[in-house]
């Protein structure tokens, strides 16, 4: 073939993306033409993706995902752009992300902070500029970071949006991030969510003691089949768990939580408190 750049997937990311694309498109036996046909763009485009010269986009990946049969798959070309983008985050996270965005019910537990599908851009800046400081990441990682969340965040936004359920430790709520009005902000965020027809927002107060059933940030996801599955981080990666047997207990261990928290109303009247400096 006249003019064919050898690819070296191991170069970059980005260059084992367009190994990918290539043999994807070779498999199927099209030229640069043909694929830039099916995808509306210009051959010279999928040249330049194909070998690292221009970064593939989501709307890219995505189109392709269709045109190569590989949407919502563990190998999708979504999925390898996301990680690709955000290569900064912990591993095991944008895989968690790709079931998060299809997910139909959502269980929340945090400590310390609020969690990310909750957080103003504000509060999320301040978590970032403090990560940025202590030398954790690069300023680039940081507006990564903000921005990240706003993508997550679309989906509460959605025509069906997810059922969410969020239990917040008593910790959240008043450990301060950033300046006094950043916390107000992010206050009233939380008392806006609670008023959502398809959410259920919750305090685990400090008094509750040992009967705190989780002593680990954890979500849980219930996907459309209704199957359902954990995430829990350590400092350095993020686990998604599967296995009914595992999985479980630690949905039991969050029912158990949610009875022993304040209720909704409660709940809201203890942010609302503290919004105004009651408590």
């Amino acid at each position: 073939m006249v003019n064919r750049k050898e690819l070296n997937p191991e170069r970059s990311p980005q260059a084992a993306y367009g190994a990918r694309l290539r043999s994807l498109r070779e498999k199927r036996g099209w030229n640069q033409e043909e694929l830039a046909e099916r995808l509306e763009y210009s051959s010279q485009h999928i040249s330049a993706v194909e070998t690292a010269r221009k970064p593939p986009t989501l709307p890219f990946s995505r189109k392709a995902d269709v045109v190569f049969g590989t949407a919502g798959s563990t190998n999708s070309l979504e999925r390898e752009w996301r990680d690709l983008r955000h290569g900064n985050l912990l591993e095991g996270f944008t895989e968690f992300v790709g079931y998060e965005g299809r997910a139909v019910e959502i269980r929340l537990y945090e400590i310390g902070i609020i969690p990310g599908l909750l957080q103003t851009p504000q509060y999320a800046r301040a978590l970032a500029d403090a990560a940025l400081q202590r030398g954790a990441i690069t300023p680039e990682q940081a507006a990564e970071r903000v921005s990240f969340l706003a993508e997550r965040q679309a989906l509460l936004e959605r025509e069906r949006p997810p059922m969410v359920f969020l239990v917040l430790d008593e910790s959240c709520i008043r450990r301060p991030i950033g300046s006094q009005g950043i916390m107000n902000a992010q206050l009233e965020r939380l008392v806006e969510f609670a008023a959502r027809p398809n959410t259920v927002l919750q305090v685990a107060p400090f008094d509750i003691g040992e009967r705190r059933h989780l002593d680990l940030p954890t979500t849980l996801l219930t996907l459309s089949d209704r199957s359902v599955m954990c995430y829990a981080e350590s400092q350095t990666q993020g686990h998604l768990d599967r296995e009914i047997a595992s999985v479980v207990p630690v949905l039991t261990a969050y029912h158990q939580l949610q009875a022993e928290a304040l209720s909704q109303t409660a709940s809201v009247s203890m942010i609302n408190q503290l919004r105004k400096g009651i408590l």
